[in-house]
């Protein structure tokens, strides 16, 4: 017996993810229950107050702290952050950024500019490829 594509469940975790939340922060109900893809994209579209307030304030998992950042996830392990922070917290390192978030920043423009280069060798050796046939 196959489910339709929108009564698709997700666990409150995989939920949390999409969500861009932090799971331990949100409401036990939200933690318990999992979550129809109709539901989710419901939260999405409205989001109640708690959904709001937590994507407002946090606390942020990592993939969001490092996103506000502008670093990898793993820059924030070497910088030493493994918990989730707040806006709060996270505008803080943002006006007085301490030496390990300047060079992780560093070390993420190097290899956004390696991505763009390598992307850019691809293109011009497709163009060629296509102009030789």
């Amino acid at each position: 017996m196959s489910s339709s594509f929108a009564s698709q469940r997700f666990k409150p975790s995989n939920a949390a993810k999409r969500l861009g939340v932090y799971l331990p922060a949100t409401p036990q109900e939200f933690q318990d229950t999992p979550l129809t893809r109709a539901e989710l994209e419901e939260l999405e579209t409205n989001p109640p107050e708690w959904l709001a307030d937590l994507r407002r304030n946090g606390p942020h998992p990592r993939p969001v702290v490092a996103g506000r950042l502008g670093i990898s996830i793993a820059g924030l392990a070497r910088g030493g952050v493994t918990d989730p922070l707040t806006t709060e917290q996270i505008n803080e390192l943002r006006e007085d950024p301490p030496e390990w978030l300047v060079h992780e920043r560093q070390v993420a423009a190097q290899v956004r500019a390696e991505e763009e280069r390598l992307e850019e060798a691809r293109r011009s050796a497709e163009k060629k490829t296509r102009s030789a046939r």
